[in-house]
């Protein structure tokens, strides 16, 4: 590879205040914590391959200006391209004058998840960081007039973007705690968010192998690039600011990486624009699942990919489990969850729709015009919470979900004596009527049994699931639920309104709808460390999969324009 010297190109305008009065060498321990192991015989690839197969059916990276500048010819490019050049095809840039634009699928050439030990059960799954959904850099970043701290801040999304086309983010996961020092990184300072997006938490030092000490190895959101541990000329960096930044005659202001806390740019030195906890505007992660509630006490020990195919290893509780996952074609993903006995769990979840970004970064909503400086203009709506995984509580509606289907013998029965299996569910069981839950018996539970748990769901369309009640921890000597029960088991979320407790049914739209009511049998009560309010369908199923001695349903139907006469009704109905 030959290698190109490049002046900083991220610094056009200089200016400004630097914060300088915490100035130190990186990993001085009197401003450091404790340094975090990191494995620095990881060797990086030195060429790196797109294999098209990497890419989801319906993701195109596209090299196209979406703003109405003119867009620069690829001889042309600014020279902060450069590092990320290294990269293509598989990391795609364009510039339109006022932004450089990186493309990528957010999945790098390097192995990923090995030696993470607190695990949130997300895997890294390709993003559609392209087009409008593209990162952007400034190109004449604009030294702010008061630096800010990312510490306690900027806790969601990015804080910079290495030149690999991976996103970074604030050394300190979205509970304040730092990633790095409490095991959720990988080898290479990445995990994944809650969106399986893979990005790191800690400055991604391996990339210098590949573009070289004289290239940064990232630029951060305001503009201003990170290099390595060393100066260009390999001399020691000195006199850095609080955010591992500083001014040298040759490179203007920059930042540097560091084994110890902050690891990349602990602030920002330009001017960024800071919403709903975040850098705005930046992508958007697209999941396809709902995300998981960490599993305590796993480690995970592999990762393998071959073209759409991907398997992660861990070990748990002594047993050696794996995820297994395929990428089908029109972006659905095929999951195989295996654990210690061999036996196979499979779901196959489908992307929702709406992910990505909907116009340009940045581009004013309306009538067209360029935005003058960061917070200029109308910004576009922030995008989902792509932090680290972690149990969702949010009403969101309709979520992608597979049909799940779990133990049923056929021995244990649900029964209730207001409505027979496929009978119509009175009124008062809903939101025409009284709102309380209705009155359920079941019978035939297997020997063993130690707690039952309760959902009441429904399919609104192929891979949509809604919730309504989520039940868990009944105590194994209760056998039934009155109508409008109270203080029994432990009430999660529903998906109407996101609050703990029973949301009741509407039944939008004209026509008969089906809600499924399902009991469990458990062999032990549900250990959840999330508060109730943030146990949704999802969750409580993932909890208690190997739990399950036996389950049992009740179909009910619900047609409202019975009861409403078929006047049409104001507001949102779930």
């Amino acid at each position: 590879m030959k290698a190109i010297s490049v002046p900083l190109a991220c610094v056009l305008a200089l200016g400004g205040s630097a914060c300088v009065a915490c100035a130190h060498l990186i990993g001085d321990d009197s401003h450091d914590g404790t340094a975090p192991h990191y494995d620095f015989s990881i060797a990086p690839p030195q060429a790196v391959q797109l294999r098209g197969s990497q890419l989801r059916g319906d993701v195109i990276l596209m090299a196209q200006a979406q703003r109405p500048l003119q867009p620069v010819a690829v001889n042309a490019l600014p020279a902060m391209a450069a590092p990320f050049q290294a990269f293509a095809p598989k990391v795609k840039v364009r510039a339109d004058g006022q932004f450089l634009y990186v493309e990528s699928d957010g999945m790098p050439a390097h192995n990923m998840m090995v030696g993470i030990t607190s695990w949130q059960q997300q895997v890294p799954l390709p993003q559609a960081y392209a087009g409008n959904n593209a990162w952007r850099i400034p190109l004449s970043p604009v030294p702010s007039k008061n630096p800010v701290s990312i510490k306690g801040r900027f806790l969601r999304g990015a804080v910079a973007i290495a030149v690999n086309g991976i996103p970074i983010f604030n050394p300190q996961n979205n509970r304040g705690e730092v990633s790095q020092e409490i095991g959720e990184l990988d080898q290479w300072g990445g995990h994944c968010g809650r969106a399986d997006d893979y990005h790191y938490h800690a400055a991604p030092l391996h990339l210098q192998g590949v573009v070289g000490r004289g290239q940064p190895i990232a630029c951060a959101l305001d503009g201003y690039p990170i290099y390595g541990l060393a100066e260009p000329d390999g001399s020691t960096p000195s006199k850095l600011d609080s955010f591992n930044g500083h001014e040298t005659t040759a490179l203007g202001y920059h930042y540097h990486g560091s084994t110890k806390y902050p690891y990349i740019n602990g602030g920002f030195h330009g001017e960024v624009v800071e919403r709903d906890g975040q850098v705005d505007p930046q992508p958007r992660a697209q999941p396809v699942r709902q995300d998981l509630p960490p599993l305590r006490g796993a480690r995970i020990t592999g990762f393998t990919a071959k073209d759409k195919s991907y398997s992660l290893k861990y070990d748990v509780s002594g047993e050696t489990r794996y995820v297994n996952y395929v990428l089908n074609d029109k972006g659905s993903v095929k999951f195989d969850f295996v654990d210690g006995r061999g036996q196979v769990r499979s779901e196959t979840f489908t992307p929702r729709p709406g992910g990505g970004g909907d116009r340009p970064p940045g581009e004013p909503k309306g009538k067209g015009g360029q935005r003058k400086g960061p917070g200029k203009g109308d910004r576009p709506p922030p995008p989902p919470d792509r932090g680290e995984a972690r149990p969702s509580g949010g009403a969101g509606g309709a979520v992608a979900m597979a049909s799940y289907t779990p133990k049923r013998t056929g021995n244990f029965a649900l029964l209730s004596s207001a409505v027979a299996s496929g009978g119509a569910l009175p009124v008062e069981f809903t939101g025409d009527g009284a709102s309380v839950t209705p009155p359920l018996e079941w019978v035939g539970a297997p020997p063993g049994t130690k707690s039952f748990a309760v959902i009441m769901h429904h399919v609104p369309g192929p891979g949509e699931t809604k919730w309504y009640w989520t039940l868990y921890n009944i105590p194994a000597d209760v056998r039934s639920l009155s109508k409008n029960a109270q203080g029994v088991g432990t009430l999660g979320n529903n998906s109407v309104n996101g609050r703990a407790g029973y949301a009741p049914p509407h039944s939008k739209g004209p026509g008969a709808k089906t809600y499924i009511l399902t009991a469990y049998a458990l062999s032990a009560p549900v250990q959840i460390s999330a508060p109730p309010s943030q146990v949704n369908r999802d969750v409580l199923l993932a909890a208690m999969k190997d739990l399950i001695l036996d389950s049992a349903e009740l179909k009910v139907v619900y047609d409202r324009t019975a009861v409403t006469g078929g006047q049409k009704q104001g507001g949102r109905k779930p």
